[in-house]
């Protein structure tokens, strides 16, 4: 079974993780088909926007955690590393519809996108502290920009969830609807039917003022978090989790 599915319909490229018997937890092999994903659209002309989804109810619970044990993803050139260069440095238009859990990577790959549309039952997650990890792809920069400093802190430092509701309240998303893919493909449309070059450059004056502070912050985030996951201290909290887990 293909775990990313990629397909185009019209000027739109839709990237949608299919793993729903694991949550859609991501694997390397996942993140390369994203990294290929997004570096077709970028090279073709003829697409306006890229919008990332689901299959099944649950956005993604984050990285595959044995896949993170056996092989630490941080390294440059990785996978990992690779998608969070790629969404990042994306220059054109990216979309995202999401419900269930949004757990980590699904959570922080969210503050890259343009648009995102979620369902009101969405669960975000970022619980990098608890595994004795540190944040990545630039949320340690870009979400206390969306949420202020203390409710930043109070959501790293203790890893809970938050609510849909709470995250069209700091800008983490656009909308709330029981309908968020149909909503999104309706943006998404409406984006690929503007001026392409007026598109692109507008995004790229958008995103011009925190753009290279972004690209040192994820070096940083990249090198303390390869760091943590080969610690005594993650891999305890990793067996802790795994062990609540399975109960």
């Amino acid at each position: 079974m293909t775990e990313v599915l990629t397909s185009q319909d019209g000027a739109i490229l839709t990237l949608k993780l299919n793993r729903p018997q694991k949550q859609n937890a991501i694997t390397r092999d996942m993140y390369s088909t994203l990294v290929d994903g997004l570096k077709q659209a970028s090279d073709d002309f003829g697409i306006r926007c890229v919008v990332i989804t689901q299959e099944g109810p649950h956005f993604t619970a984050g990285n595959d955690l044995f896949d993170f044990l056996n092989a630490p993803p941080l390294e440059p050139g990785s996978p990992v590393m690779n998608f969070l260069e790629q969404i990042h440095s994306f220059p054109k238009p990216l979309l995202a519809a999401v419900s269930g859990n949004a757990v980590g990577i699904g959570t922080t790959m969210l503050m890259h996108c343009d648009v995102v549309a979620a369902s009101p039952t969405t669960r975000f997650s970022m619980p990098f502290v608890n595994l004795g990890l540190v944040p990545e792809a630039g949320s340690s920069i870009l979400f206390p920009r969306l949420a202020g400093y203390q409710r930043a802190a109070q959501v790293f430092l203790t890893g809970d969830a938050f609510s849909a509701d709470y995250a069209k309240e700091i800008g983490l998303i656009a909308e709330i609807t029981e309908t968020a893919l149909e909503r999104i493909y309706e943006i998404a449309n409406q984006i690929a039917a503007q001026p392409p070059n007026a598109v692109l450059q507008t995004k790229a004056l958008l995103k011009s003022e925190l753009h290279d502070k972004v690209s040192a912050v994820m070096r940083a985030e990249g090198e303390l978090f390869q760091m943590a996951l080969q610690s005594d201290e993650a891999r305890e909290a990793f067996m802790n989790f795994l062990s609540k887990k399975g109960k």
